[in-house]
């Protein structure tokens, strides 16, 4: 572990103790430090946005927003966010989703596609279209016509701008993540090849 990483927060700032919070700040901890509440607890993302509560409780409602009622299939969630985090070469968003989508019935060579950045040829055209949605956001920095009108045809447009903005919400948090150089938990083997 690097040097500048605290051991018990996992990155560069120590976890802040609840007592020490202020009242917004005390109900996102209890709110993250529920059982299930969230992938990666206090070690990941809702512990480092302890450091900014009343931004997290709108972060946290747009999370929960764009992942679960936005009307997105668990499907077309998790590649989105699989694709955001490979883009964004993001090992801790990487770890926490790829089980995820195995959960959710994403295939193995889905995911392969996704982690080697291979080409989308031969797999459904609703994920290939995802992949190459956020492909060309974060690589490529443009959205091709044809794309957008694929995937506009696929989902209307105001689920295409919602499936964006999923994007953009796991994009930030994959900033958020490098800028805090966040690690792994303890035994948690990467899975994203990252040169």
């Amino acid at each position: 572990m690097p040097s500048d990483i605290d051991p018990q927060s996992g990155f560069r700032l120590p976890l802040p103790k609840r007592e020490d919070l202020d009242e917004a700040g005390k109900r996102h901890f209890d709110r993250i430090s529920a059982p299930g509440a969230s992938i990666a607890g206090l070690q990941g993302p809702s512990g480092i946005q302890l450091y900014s509560p009343k931004t997290a409780e709108h972060v946290c409602a747009l999370n929960r927003y764009l992942r679960f009622e936005a009307g997105f299939t668990p499907r077309v969630r998790e590649i989105a966010i699989l694709t955001t985090a490979r883009e964004m070469d993001s090992q801790f968003e990487w770890c926490a989703h790829e089980p995820e989508a195995l959960k959710e019935g994403v295939e193995p060579s889905v995911i392969d596609v996704i982690k080697h950045r291979k080409a989308t040829a031969g797999l459904d055209e609703t994920d290939a279209a995802v992949i190459e949605l956020g492909r060309q956001i974060f690589r490529d920095h443009k959205v091709t016509a044809e794309t957008f009108a694929r995937v506009k045809a696929l989902f209307g447009p105001h689920k295409l701008v919602e499936l964006v903005m999923l994007m953009g919400n796991y994009a930030g948090t994959a900033a958020l993540l490098a800028a805090v150089d966040m690690q792994l938990h303890a035994g948690q083997k990467p899975l994203l090849p990252i040169p």
